[in-house]
């Protein structure tokens, strides 16, 4: 691994260097998985929106900012109620510098993007709290399958990042149901984590599909029909069909452990051609664990884009380093995706520079 790459190896170091050297140079896919759960409407669980109700317009609106370089759905960018712009921003100016193609995959949103897409044939979640909360998971998986298959074909490995407000929660609920420890674990957009609230929500979409702590360990096909999301068996199918052939990055945050946990229940053998990529912002989290959850069940190994904000000219960035947001739409995995691309000529400085330049540009049409 070259020095010059603003990349840490947080996780089987030695695997993280292999899998960053097969990947240095070469030209990647990058695939938006986008979705929308009931979930995410929680009161107190989720940053992605300005109100609750906007989450199901966030998915579609990075999906449009990622192809367009602006929003169709909504005017400006997606922000958190404090008016933090979506990470979407930084995979956005990432996949530029590195002019990396993107597709969009729609796992199920209950607003469609005005922009090309491939459809997975998903419907948008329902609270997991019924205990029912994800439709069509099987046929999702091997139509994700197929097309994971032919994607690989197309480009020297893939990059796989979502976008589903609520979906550390969803992802709590998918590794309960599948007997891994992660209460306490999972992620969030917020600063201070609302583990509790997370806890009482996947204990009651347990309770009410008749199931508990790892009763589904030999059915993930049902842990995410009952307490998982959309975007899980979407994400989980492309990364199978894809990674028989070529390496799989999958990017993002403790989410992507819910993810891994399906492919290692479906087809662990794929395991050895996929890593995860995240940002500094997750794995420096003290209050979630990502590499707790992951060595439960695989030794995945883990790479972050160290990026850092506290230097950048615009408040809402700084606001990062604070612990908001911290990682989604594929910002770390797209950071790591264009500098192992470009060879370390594009670096921390220069992704933050391209995300200042393009939030003001999107900020002066709003």
């Amino acid at each position: 691994m070259k020095t010059n790459f603003d990349i840490i190896n947080a996780y089987n170091k030695p695997k993280a260097e292999v899998f960053l050297s097969e990947i240095e140079g070469k030209n990647p896919l990058f695939i938006a998985t986008i979705a929308t759960t009931e979930t995410g409407k929680i009161p107190g669980l989720s940053a992605a929106g300005q109100n609750p109700d906007f989450t199901d317009f966030t998915p579609p609106a990075d999906a449009e900012l990622l192809l367009l370089g602006k929003c169709k759905s909504i005017q400006g960018v997606p922000i958190t109620p404090e008016g933090i712009p979506t990470p979407g921003l930084v995979t956005m100016s990432a996949l530029n510098l590195a002019d990396i193609p993107v597709i969009i995959a729609n796992a199920g949103c209950k607003v469609k993007p005005q922009i090309p897409f491939i459809e997975l044939g998903g419907n948008s979640g329902r609270d997991i709290r019924s205990g029912n909360s994800v439709d069509n998971v099987e046929e999702v998986i091997e139509r994700a399958k197929t097309a994971g298959q032919q994607f690989a074909k197309t480009s020297d490995y893939l990059v796989i990042g979502e976008s589903i407000p609520g979906g550390t929660t969803t992802a709590l609920g998918l590794l309960s149901a599948l007997g891994i420890n992660a209460e306490g674990k999972v992620s969030s957009t917020l600063p201070l984590n609302p583990h509790n609230l997370k806890i009482d929500v996947v204990r009651a979409g347990l309770k009410a599909a008749g199931e508990k702590f790892g009763s589904l360990n030999n059915n993930p096909i049902k842990a995410i029909s009952c307490v998982g999301d959309p975007m899980m068996p979407a994400l989980a199918g492309l990364a199978i069909g894809a990674a028989n052939q070529v390496p799989v990055l999958l990017a993002g945050g403790t989410q992507m452990t819910a993810v891994l946990a399906i492919i290692n229940a479906l087809n662990p053998d794929v395991l050895c051609n996929v890593a995860i990529g995240t940002t500094r912002w997750v794995i420096n989290d003290t209050t979630s664990d990502i590499r707790g959850i992951i060595s439960q069940f695989c030794k995945v190994p883990i790479l972050a884009a160290d990026l850092n904000f506290s230097e950048s000219i615009l408040s809402g960035l700084q606001i990062y380093e604070t612990g908001l947001v911290k990682e989604g739409v594929g910002a770390g995995g797209a950071a790591i995706a264009a500098m192992a691309k470009m060879g370390g000529a594009v670096n921390k400085e220069l992704i933050l520079k391209a995300i200042e330049r393009n939030y003001a540009v999107l900020m002066s049409t709003k």
